[in-house]
C-alpha cells in the first residue's frame, strides 16, 4: 500500500472508464477484474480489503447479493470494518461474478469474492496479487503515478467533494473510508484550486 508520505495519484472519470473497458476486454478474467476495479474506485477498499472480502459480506443467507458490503475488522485494517452501500455499478457486477463463481462450484458464503489461479488464502499473498494486477493494468494504460491505492484516494476525494450535495459531511466520508481520525481522511483528499476560487467568489 502506498503510504501517505508519497500518495498514489487520483485518476479522472475518463481514466476509470478506460480502465474498466480494458479489464473487461483485454484481460483473462474480465468478470473478476471488473469487480476488483469497482471495489477500489466505487467502494474505496484497500488492496488488503479487496483480497479479504468473502461472499457472506455482500450476500444474505439465501445467497442473494444485498445493497451493502459489511466489511469486518478481520478483512480490513485494524478496526476499520464498516458497512458500505453498494454503488449502482458494483451490485450488478457482484451478481454477475457470483453467478460465474457458482457455475464453477465456488461462491459459498465463506469463499473469497476474488479467486486467483494459484488459490492462495494467505492475506499478504492475496493483497500483493491485487497490487500486482493494478500495477500491470496502469503500466499498460500509461497511467503514471497510479497504484492499487489510487482507487481509494479517488473514491475519498470524490466523496468529499460530493458529500455536501446530499446533506452529509466529512464525517460520513470518514465512516465510508474506515478511518479512525478525520485528519487521516483529510490527507487523502486532493485539493481543487478551481473549487477554491469559486468558493472565494461566493463569500
Amino acid at each position: 500500500m502506498t503510504g501517505l508520505g508519497k500518495q498514489a495519484k487520483t485518476i479522472s472519470d475518463i481514466q476509470v472508464r478506460t480502465l474498466l473497458r480494458f479489464v473487461e476486454t483485454e484481460t483473462a478474467f474480465p468478470i473478476r477484474n471488473v469487480v476488483i476495479v469497482l471495489l477500489s474506485f466505487r467502494a474505496g477498499l484497500r488492496a488488503k480489503e479487496i483480497a479479504g472480502v468473502r461472499w457472506r459480506m455482500v450476500a444474505d443467507a439465501e445467497g442473494k447479493v444485498t445493497d451493502g458490503l459489511s466489511l469486518t475488522n478481520g478483512a480490513s485494517k485494524g478496526r476499520s470494518g464498516r458497512v458500505i452501500p453498494l454503488h449502482a455499478e458494483l451490485r450488478p457486477a457482484l451478481v454477475a461474478l457470483h453467478q460465474h463463481e457458482l457455475a464453477q462450484g465456488r461462491g459459498d458464503p465463506d469463499d473469497f469474492l476474488v479467486v486467483f489461479t494459484k488459490g492462495s488464502t494467505d492475506p499478504v499473498t492475496r493483497s500483493n496479487s491485487i497490487q500486482f494486477l493494478f500495477r500491470t493494468w496502469f503500466k499498460k494504460l500509461g497511467f503514471t503515478g497510479a497504484s492499487s491505492h489510487s482507487g481509494r484516494r479517488t473514491f475519498i476525494t470524490r466523496a468529499a467533494r460530493k458529500v455536501s450535495e446530499v446533506g452529509g459531511s466529512l464525517r460520513d466520508v470518514q465512516a465510508l473510508a474506515g478511518h479512525s481520525s478525520i485528519a487521516t481522511t483529510q490527507r487523502y483528499i486532493d485539493a481543487d484550486p478551481q473549487a477554491q476560487r469559486k468558493l472565494i467568489d461566493r463569500l
